[in-house]
């Protein structure tokens, strides 16, 4: 598997095929592993939170979720093979997981829409073996307990915890070792899309790395402050990295020839 450094973070150079390719074998070791999505307002946020970093770069796959970010990999000179969208990891697996019949887990969202997630991929997947859900919405430390029990004695194959970010990195990584699931992956909103609840962009904006201008055009008094000053952070940081890069290319040149003369 390929790691490609990144402003603040490192990103594996996968393929949605790789990625599922290399699930199979987290769940074939029976070892618990955390998958991360990274994106452009990830990055940023990592400028502040020094321990979010952390836990980002000891992950265990960490893929490309947003189209910024692979093209800001291919204005650095290491090109990600493709963007690896979270909700569509977690598609592919649960239809791959499906056919093999792996246990599945979700947690997170709010009542209705985690039920109706799951009702729905047992309509459209009739093999689809789902030991359990509950709702992101502890009302208590003690019933969060009581989950947490849930899912360790379960033990599922595959955990897809919906909350926001960064609560789900943190949380799958404070529970990772005890519950003991081969696969946790933070999958945020997912279900809320899933279930109707909230409407993805269309195929030909996903492709041309547009979706984040759908999300805004929905909410645009809530998002228009977080994709301006988000998306300026990421160009400086993107920016910063290229001239670090040129400054040391020129420097090695300067290396190379001082040493031939």
């Amino acid at each position: 598997m390929n790691r490609i450094k990144f402003p603040l973070s490192f990103i594996d150079n996968v393929s949605m095929e790789e990625a599922i390719s290399i699930i199979d074998g987290f769940v074939a070791s029976g070892r618990p592993h955390q998958l991360v999505a990274v994106n452009a307002a990830k990055i940023v946020k990592m400028q502040k939170d020094r321990g979010l970093g952390d836990l980002v770069n000891s992950s265990d796959l960490v893929f490309a979720d947003g189209q910024a970010v692979v093209w800001a990999s291919r204005f650095l000179g290491w090109p990600l093979k493709q963007r690896v969208a979270g909700i569509d990891l977690m598609q592919a697996i649960v239809e791959h997981g499906s056919s093999r019949r792996y246990k599945l887990y979700f947690l997170g969202a709010k009542e209705d829409v985690v039920k109706k997630a799951v009702c729905i991929y047992k309509k459209k997947f009739p093999r689809i073996n789902i030991t359990g859900w509950h709702n992101g919405y502890f009302k208590s430390r003690e019933e969060e307990k009581m989950v947490i029990e849930e899912i360790k004695g379960l033990r599922p194959d595959v955990l897809f915890v919906a909350m926001g970010s960064p609560k789900k990195e943190y949380w799958i990584r404070d529970n990772l070792l005890y519950l003991d699931v081969p696969v946790c992956m933070g999958v945020g909103g997912s279900f809320d899309v899933i279930a109707g609840y909230v409407k993805r962009a269309p195929k030909w904006m996903q492709g041309i790395g547009l979706e984040w201008f759908f999300r805004f055009l929905n909410e645009p008094r809530r998002l228009w402050k977080r994709y301006l000053f988000t998306n300026i952070a990421f160009i400086r940081l993107v920016l910063k990295e290229k001239v670090f890069f040129w400054e040391h290319k020129k420097k090695r040149l300067a290396d190379v020839r001082n040493r031939a003369a």
